[in-house]
This record gives structure tokens, C-alpha cells and sequence, in this order.
């Protein structure tokens, strides 16, 4: 007994350890972009570097506003937000509710190896067969387009939608749909009126978890929205995205630069934006409603 209790004190004392080393690590990587992205703001005002229109960090003097960026980013998100959003919560229904065993367990195996494949494959893939799609089908210069990142960026967000909307869905007691059946409601009836609510908060933590995982994407957009870091005026022109231009940047970069300075400061806004995502979906995974 006294050494079950000690293999126990062992584990409890490891997982927190774990835990706490966790928090310990995210909170060194933003004092790490906080140490040299405040750096930038010696000679740019944050309102200027926030709002800005223009992205030309190697002119002299330097442009350093990151609202196109800002914007591109926003754009390309609320389109894979539109198109994966609807499609992953219907595919969750259908595997938990309406599929049969054998092929729902093909379909969360099949879900689990899409989440698996590389984003830089997605890209390539996109730049095959997407970006020509969608040139031809709109008749566009150039099907490097926003529009083609919100496509990729939805088939990279529904595993995740689809895979945490369906624990949702199946951690909903069934007590709630006998009672439903048992007062004369159909299939479908129980799913509207009674599953998919009491289910609310697990879904809308599934979306915000894949909105994260769409805004914090760079392979994939990088290749496939050209780049253009301009204000966008629809989802049919070239954009540019906050991940987008650290990854094609840094590289570039001169150590101790102000564009090098500019660039931990884009980490910082995109550190942010992610950070707020991921608690709003732990709040509301934490929610009860029933």
C-alpha cells in the first residue's frame, strides 16, 4: 500500500511539474518577442505600426503599418470560418447521430489522418490544382487569391471541428434524447431542438480551436495567397498574412534591424490574437449549460 501511495504522490507531482513547465515555457517565448518587439516602437508609434497602410520595411525611411497585413489575415480566416464552419458541424452530426458503426468509425479514422497530413502539402496541392481553378472559374489574372486560402485553410480547420464537435455531441447524456423521443419528437427534431444545444459549448470551442489553427497557419498561405501586401477590397485579390510575413521575412532580416524589430512585434500581435482565441474556446468548453 505505501508504495502504491508513493508511485501516486510520483505521478500527481510529474503531471504538475508538466503543467506548470507549460505555462513556464509560453510565458518565456512572449517575454522572448516582448524583449525585441518592443524594440521597434523606439522609432514607430504603435498606433502608426497597428494602423498603417503601407508594409515596405527595407525603404528609407521604413514603412512599418501592418493593417494590410492585419486585414489579410482577417479576411483569409473569416473565409475558411464561412466554408468549414457549417460543413464540420454537419459532419459531426452525421457521425455521431446518423452514420452507422462500422462507418462511423471509418469516417473519425479517415478525419484523424487528414488533421495528420503537412500544411506545406496542402500548399503544394493548392497551387496544382486550386489556384488554376479558380483563375479559370472567375477569370482572374491570378488565382493566388485569398479565396484560395480560405479553401485550403477549411480543409485544414474541419478535422479539428469535426473531430471535437462529435465528443460534444457524444458526451451529451442520453437521458436527454430518450426524453426527447419519449415526447413524440422525430430524429431530426432531437437533433436541432435538443442535441445540438446542450452541446453548444463543446462546438463553439470546436470552431474556435480550428479558427486558431487557421489564423496561426504560414506554409499553406504563404504558397497560395500571393503575397500582396495590400489592403484587400474583396476574397478575389492577392493578400498577405501576418505568418506570411515572418516566415518569407526573417530569413532576410538583419539582425538588430528595425525591420528585424518589426517583425518580432508582428509575433507579438499574432501571439495575442491566438492567445485570446484559445481562451475564448476554454471558456466556453468549460461552460455549462444544463
Amino acid at each position: 500500500m505505501a508504495i502504491r501511495k508513493i508511485k501516486e504522490f510520483a505521478i500527481e507531482k510529474l503531471i504538475l511539474i508538466c503543467g506548470l513547465a507549460s505555462i513556464f515555457f509560453v510565458v518565456l517565448i512572449f517575454l522572448f518577442l516582448t524583449k525585441e518587439g518592443l524594440s521597434v516602437f523606439k522609432t514607430v508609434t504603435p498606433f502608426s505600426f497597428l494602423f498603417g497602410k503601407s508594409w515596405y520595411p527595407i525603404s528609407e525611411p521604413a514603412q512599418l503599418g501592418i493593417l494590410p497585413l492585419i486585414c489579410g489575415s482577417l479576411l483569409v480566416t473569416l473565409g475558411a470560418a464561412i466554408i468549414s464552419i457549417p460543413i464540420g458541424v454537419a459532419c459531426a452530426v452525421y457521425i455521431a447521430e446518423i452514420a452507422p458503426g462500422k462507418i462511423k468509425e471509418i469516417l473519425k479514422a479517415g478525419i484523424e489522418l487528414l488533421a495528420a497530413i503537412p500544411s506545406v502539402v496542402l500548399g503544394f496541392i493548392g497551387m496544382v490544382t486550386l489556384v488554376p481553378w479558380v483563375k479559370t472559374t472567375f477569370n482572374l489574372p491570378t488565382g493566388l487569391t485569398a479565396l484560395s486560402g480560405s479553401i485550403i485553410l477549411a480543409f485544414m480547420a474541419m478535422p479539428t471541428i469535426v473531430s471535437i464537435a462529435e465528443d460534444a455531441l457524444y458526451s451529451v447524456p442520453k437521458s436527454y434524447k430518450e426524453g426527447a423521443f419519449a415526447l413524440g419528437a422525430t430524429h431530426w427534431q432531437t437533433i436541432y431542438r435538443v442535441l445540438l444545444p446542450a452541446a453548444s459549448s463543446g462546438i463553439v470551442a470546436a470552431v474556435m480551436l480550428g479558427i486558431g489553427r487557421v489564423i496561426g497557419e504560414t506554409m499553406a498561405v504563404m504558397m497560395i495567397t500571393g503575397n500582396a501586401a495590400v489592403i484587400p477590397q474583396s476574397i478575389l485579390v492577392p493578400v498577405r498574412t501576418l505568418t506570411a510575413t515572418i516566415a518569407a521575412e526573417m530569413g532576410e532580416a538583419v539582425v538588430g534591424s528595425e525591420h528585424y524589430f518589426a517583425l518580432f512585434a508582428v509575433g507579438i500581435v499574432l501571439f495575442i490574437i491566438s492567445f485570446i482565441i484559445n481562451v475564448t474556446a476554454d471558456l466556453f468548453l468549460h461552460k455549462r449549460k444544463f
